[in-house]
């Protein structure tokens, strides 16, 4: 890693496909309502799990403002995938900013609970292993890995 922020080495299909996610990710947070979909409640989990009242209570006053986050933190993983070159062969390197390495892993783990409200995964990942996208979320796993021991690295600087 030379200069400032986190470069990431990824091929183009890879930002394509990453954008397309975002943009389906994007699509979820405004066109779905709070408590319809599955994927949206697990991002926005209940915080007295034992007092249903008080949850909801909470989630009134907090989850649009949560989701508008998430979207926000979206738009900057799809702006930085925008600097990626379509139909290279060679891996590029996107280089994040510091401000933008947080967005960038809260967008990642984000997908990736979705994809396993998808999937069925709650607490032990069994779902079926044919499944395509089981694969898009371990390699989102793998991403956010690489992510983590880079921003990790960063702050050791």
């Amino acid at each position: 890693m030379t200069g400032s922020g986190i470069h990431v080495p990824m091929q183009s299909i890879e930002a394509q496909h990453l954008a397309e996610l975002v943009e389906q990710f994007l699509d979820l947070l405004r066109e779905t309502e709070i408590g319809a979909d599955a994927a949206l409640s697990r991002l926005t989990p209940a915080v007295y799990p034992e007092d249903a009242d008080a949850s909801a209570e909470f989630a009134d006053a907090t989850s649009a403002d949560l989701l508008d986050r998430r979207a926000a933190d979206a738009r900057v993983v799809q702006t930085g995938l925008g600097s990626v070159g379509e139909g290279t062969e060679a891996p590029e390197e996107l280089v994040l900013a510091p401000s933008e390495v947080d967005a960038w892993l809260r967008t990642l783990a984000a997908l990736r609970l979705v994809i396993a409200s998808r999937l069925g995964i709650e607490d032990d990942p069994a779902p079926d292993p044919e499944d395509p996208r089981l694969g898009v979320y371990e390699w989102l796993g793998y991403r956010l890995d690489l992510l983590v021991e880079a921003a990790d690295e960063l702050d050791g600087v």
